[in-house]
């Protein structure tokens, strides 16, 4: 699949695609023989697990470091889930704390 066709399935824009590529949130993406990004199921995973984080609030640094641990292999998940629970706690907190302050 191409960054155009990526992009318009995901709701994400090339650049942004380009950016996560270049900054390590989704994997070096395999290029055909005319040098085109040519996203395989495995990079489109990534992709929509980026998007959903990011959607969830889960900030760039975040994603960048759970997707280097993720790349270490499996003796960093519990550093994953870790990075997870603590996105979960805050956005909890937030939640909470606007709870208190909404009046219907």
């Amino acid at each position: 699949m191409n960054i155009k066709e990526v992009s318009e399935k995901y709701d994400l824009t090339p650049d942004t695609l380009r950016y996560y590529e270049r900054i390590g949130v989704i994997p070096l993406i395999t290029r055909d023989k005319n040098g085109y990004r040519d996203f395989s199921e495995t990079d489109l995973n990534w992709v929509y697990f980026a998007k959903v984080l990011r959607n969830a609030g889960v900030s760039v640094e975040g994603l960048i470091d759970y997707a280097s641990l993720s790349r270490e292999g499996g003796e960093t998940l519990g550093a994953r889930k870790a990075i997870l629970q603590e996105h979960f706690d805050n956005a909890e907190e937030k939640s909470k704390h606007c709870k208190k302050h909404v009046t219907i």
